[in-house]
């Protein structure tokens, strides 16, 4: 059994990450203006995932490489480590997915131009990144301080996956009836069409908000109620704050380019939901009998990628033959 640290983030790791994640949005929204209006091609969408992925692998490997060069810690605490980041970034990376489902809903919904949707993700992207570091450092706290809590978030991942597994009918009478839509047009004014990009516009009687705020809030209240089933499922792979939160993070800001990647051909993908409501269950079962058996990290990654695999494999034989 490897004894590791509480956690092996120290405080000088926690700014350095969260300053070169500034960096890296402050990047990506300057290659957005730079590019002006256009719609993402697959192209750009592929390159740009290709680079998130491959920061998040760099990063791993430094850490790996820190702690492993660090003598109180050691290679094999920083192989565990290492082995912890890639399997809780790559499960928050396919939790995602389920975001982007619901990101292609919205903008349906709304009628977005595409060349639209690159502000507003870049905006609900960083709005995810602030809302996660803020619900992982509270959920740290409860883990540390509230052991058993891990039971509670074991059995509520085991009832989520098991009801994504449940037929359901969703359509755009479904968002038009969501109560904080219906909220935000009875008080706030908005204007009956898009305006380019912008959230608010002047008339005569003032400062009026355009769809595309409506459009925003609703993207950031999609990953606030996604964060609910992602964040405790990562801490059923990891129990340390600082891989928690960077793995998350990690995957959160590849997000943007991940809609633009999928946005075509989600459709292909419509046996995904079940993988994902596959892996939330056992993930939640893992953590339920922890106390009984701690199964390893290798195990874990490996059960995931075979749900997921399997989920993608089987949606395209059926697109192929449909």
């Amino acid at each position: 059994m490897i004894s590791a640290p509480i956690s092996v983030g120290t405080p000088a790791m926690y700014v350095g990450f969260f300053a070169a994640v500034v960096v890296m949005i402050a990047i990506d929204m300057f290659a957005l203006n730079k590019a002006g209006n256009h719609k993402v091609s697959v192209k750009e969408a592929l390159s740009w995932t290709v680079v998130w992925v491959t920061v998040a692998m760099l990063f791993n490997g430094w850490l790996w490489w820190h702690l492993a060069s660090d003598p109180n810690i050691g290679r094999d605490i920083a192989n565990h480590k290492a082995l912890e980041f890639l399997t809780g970034y790559v499960l928050e990376k396919s939790l995602a997915v389920d975001n982007i489902f619901v990101f292609l809903m919205i903008f349906s919904f709304f009628k977005v131009p595409p060349e639209y949707q690159r502000r507003v993700l870049v905006y609900g992207v960083l709005g995810a990144v602030i809302m996660r570091a803020i619900m992982i450092s509270i959920g740290a706290v409860l883990v540390q301080e509230f052991h058993w809590i891990l039971y509670i978030f074991g059995a509520f991942l085991v009832f989520t996956g098991l009801k994504m597994m449940m037929p359901e009918k969703e359509s755009d009478d479904d968002l038009a009836n969501n109560p904080l839509l219906k909220w935000l047009r009875g008080h706030i004014r908005v204007t009956p069409e898009f305006h380019q990009e912008k959230f608010f516009i002047r008339d005569s009687s003032g400062w009026i908000a355009t769809p595309m705020l409506l459009v925003l809030i609703m993207i950031e209240f999609s990953d606030l109620i996604f964060a609910v089933d992602s964040i405790p499922a990562i801490f059923a792979v990891t129990t340390d704050p600082f891989i928690v939160m960077t793995s998350n993070i990690f995957a959160i800001l590849g997000l943007r380019a991940m809609y633009f990647l999928l946005a075509d051909v989600a459709d292909r993908f419509h046996l995904l939901k079940y993988g994902l409501a596959a892996v939330l269950t056992f993930i939640g079962a893992k953590m339920l009998m922890v106390e009984f058996y701690k199964m390893p990290i290798a195990v874990s990654l490996g059960v995931v990628f075979f749900f997921l695999t399997a989920s993608v494999v089987a949606s395209l034989i059926v697109a192929k033959k449909d």
